[in-house]
C-alpha cells in the first residue's frame, strides 16, 4: 500500500487500524458477555442440582413415612396407632405438595426444570459469544497481515469475518436458541 513516492498510505493504514480497533471493541464484548454466560451456567447447574438432590431427601423422606404407615397399619389397630398413620399419611403428601413454601416433591421438580432450562439457555449463548470470540480474533489477524501484506482483499475478509463475530454475539445475547 504505497504511493507512487514510495511511503506509506496512512489514509489506508489508518482505516485499518479503525477496522482493528472496531473489532477489539467487539472482541472485549464478546469475551465478557461469554465469560458472563458461562458463570452464569454454571450456577443454574449447581442450583439444578442442589434441587434435585433436596427432592431426593423429600422423595426418601416421604418413602420411610408412608412405609412406616403402612407397616404400622399392618401390625396395631389402636387409636394412637391410627392417629400417628394419619400424621405420616399427612407429612408425606406435604412432602410431595408444599406450594407455601415452594419445598414439596412438585415444586421442587419444577424449579430444578427451570434451572435447567436457564442453565441450557446460557450455555448457548455461551457457545456464540465463543464462535463471535474466534471470529474477531482472525478478523484482527488478517487485518494486521493486510497492512504488512499489502493486500486490500485481506482487509474485506476481515471486515466479513468481523461482520460474522457481531453477528453471532448479537445471536448469543439475544436469541442463543
Amino acid at each position: 500500500m504505497s504511493g507512487g513516492n514510495g511511503h506509506v498510505d496512512h489514509v489506508s493504514n489508518k482505516g485499518v487500524a479503525l477496522l482493528i480497533s472496531v473489532l477489539a471493541l467487539v472482541l472485549a464484548f464478546s469475551e465478557t458477555l461469554g465469560k458472563a454466560a458461562q458463570t452464569s451456567a454454571i450456577s443454574y447447574n449447581i442450583e439444578a442440582s442442589n434441587l434435585w438432590a433436596f427432592y431426593q431427601s423429600k422423595t426418601v423422606r416421604r418413602t420411610t413415612l408412608r412405609t412406616a404407615a403402612e407397616q404400622t397399619a399392618l401390625l396395631a389397630d389402636s387409636p394412637k396407632a391410627k392417629e400417628q398413620i394419619e400424621e405420616w399419611k399427612k407429612t408425606a403428601r406435604r412432602y410431595q405438595d408444599e406450594p407455601e413454601t415452594g419445598e414439596g416433591r412438585d415444586q421442587l421438580e419444577a424449579r430444578a426444570k427451570a434451572a435447567q432450562a436457564k442453565r441450557d439457555l446460557a450455555m448457548a449463548s455461551y457457545h456464540h459469544y465463543e464462535v463471535s470470540s474466534a471470529a474477531v480474533q482472525i478478523a484482527i489477524v488478517v487485518a494486521s497481515a493486510s497492512i504488512v501484506a499489502g493486500v486490500p482483499a485481506l482487509v474485506w475478509l476481515a471486515s466479513v469475518l468481523g461482520v460474522a463475530g457481531v453477528a453471532f454475539c448479537v445471536i448469543g445475547f439475544w436469541f442463543p436458541t
